[in-house]
């Protein structure tokens, strides 16, 4: 009787149970390159300089041999690798070292949707070299005395803490007290230079997780990930913005010009028969400031120090309103003239009642400072635009065309 053919492994299937469980990185996969290849012992992803594109190194003997979970868990590690820039980030002086690796691999395996689905302490890892490949994850041997959800340069200072530098190491076994390096690591920091390649690469990834994410977001089914690797990975494809730089574009698109005759100027066309024209450019701006209490108040300061500068250029009137607008409260901000920023309401959030007052009283532009947490309001009939924090603008409650501007207090 002759042994039945080896099974050849198929990494299709585990894309296809990617789709089902984890649709974020099944939508990621599907703008990276795949290739077979027994080169490596493991898995590992590179950039391809022939292509400019990230590509997915794996073994089929290392992959037909793990369990099914532990195959979609090799292939979220080998994603998340990319996400965190691990490829593509600047290699330390002194080049990639073990601890280096291992400090990746410990940032991405203590996520909480990654620690249980690695081959770890307790069971029977594919073998190489003889030796059971098991993933460094914290808080398990031999990493126990390490919490979870720390970044990889935490992770990096907690393990040079353990050992003198020169024990490093370059990878593989030694006499260093790490174990080995569950997945390739040799292409990592290779992304650094400046050639065209790279930086095609680069952006190619960034349009492929936006993308990604945006799906995720558009179907609310992120999969498994926890609301902090969300945000983490929203605020990595999020644009860096100058938000004050913003606010001031805002309000000087939002101005008036009023002309006003001058004998002072003269007439270009009639310099002896009429008089000339002085334009005047100015704003009437409406600052809606949500009293829910989720606008902390260093936001608030931050807000109102931009505020007094752009003074000069148009006028501020403060509307303070939860459900409703505190009509008693309302004010103008004066220039030069100190103000404080007090809550005067300590109730829900409605959008549509500050717009009806701005509505109603013909302003120039809308700010409203907020959490988002709201329905979405009515339409204005003035520009508007909302300031929030970099969670609430990463989070939104509704979708909206206008403007969406995070302050940044850091």
């Amino acid at each position: 009787m002759t042994d039945s053919p080896k099974k050849t492994y198929d990494l299709n299937a585990d894309v296809a149970r990617l789709l089902m469980r984890e649709p974020f990185f099944a939508s990621l996969s599907r703008r990276i390159d795949k290739t077979r290849t027994t080169a490596i012992p493991t898995a590992g992803v590179r950039i391809n300089k022939e292509r400019a594109q990230f590509e997915l190194l794996y073994n089929p003997e290392f992959m037909g041999a793990l369990k099914d979970e532990h195959k979609l868990g090799v292939l979220k590690h080998e994603f998340y690798h990319i996400i965190f820039e691990h490829v593509t980030g600047r290699a330390p002086s002194g080049g990639m070292k073990k601890i280096d690796n291992i400090a990746m691999d410990l940032a991405i395996n203590g996520l909480p949707d990654m620690r249980t689905i690695l081959p770890r302490e307790g069971d029977e890892g594919p073998l190489v070299d003889g030796q059971p490949m098991l993933a460094c994850i914290p808080e398990m041997k031999p990493f126990e005395d390490l919490p979870c959800e720390k970044s990889y340069e935490w992770y990096l200072a907690a393990l040079r803490d353990r050992q003198p530098e020169e024990e490093e190491g370059e990878g593989g076994e030694g006499g260093d007290g790490l174990p080995r390096e569950f997945d390739d690591h040799s292409a990592f920091g290779e992304g650094d230079g400046s050639d065209a390649s790279n930086e095609i690469a680069k952006e190619r990834l960034k349009k492929a997780v936006k993308e990604a994410a945006e799906e995720a977001m558009k179907a609310n089914n992120w999969g498994t990930l926890s609301a902090g690797t969300r945000k983490d990975i929203i605020e990595r494809i999020t644009p860096k913005v100058d938000w004050k730089k913003v606010l001031r574009y805002f309000v000087k698109t939002t101005q008036r010009s009023d002309k006003t005759s001058t004998p002072r100027k003269l007439n270009k066309r009639f310099p002896r028969v009429h008089s000339g024209k002085r334009v005047r450019r100015h704003a009437r701006i409406a600052i809606s400031i949500d009293q829910s209490g989720s606008v902390d108040d260093t936001m608030l300061a931050a807000f109102f120090s931009e505020l007094n500068k752009l003074a000069k250029i148009a006028e501020f009137t403060v509307v303070p309103f939860d459900t409703q607008v505190a009509e008693g409260k309302v004010y103008v901000w004066k220039k030069g003239k100190a103000h404080k920023t007090e809550r005067v309401l300590t109730g829900g959030t409605c959008f549509n009642a500050p717009t009806k007052y701005v509505n109603e009283q013909n302003f120039d532009g809308h700010i409203i400072l907020t959490d988002l947490m709201a329905p979405k309001p009515i339409r204005s009939k003035c520009q508007r635009m909302w300031m929030t924090t970099k969670h609430y603008a990463a989070n939104p409650y509704f979708q909206t065309n206008e403007r969406v501007i995070a302050i940044d207090c850091d």
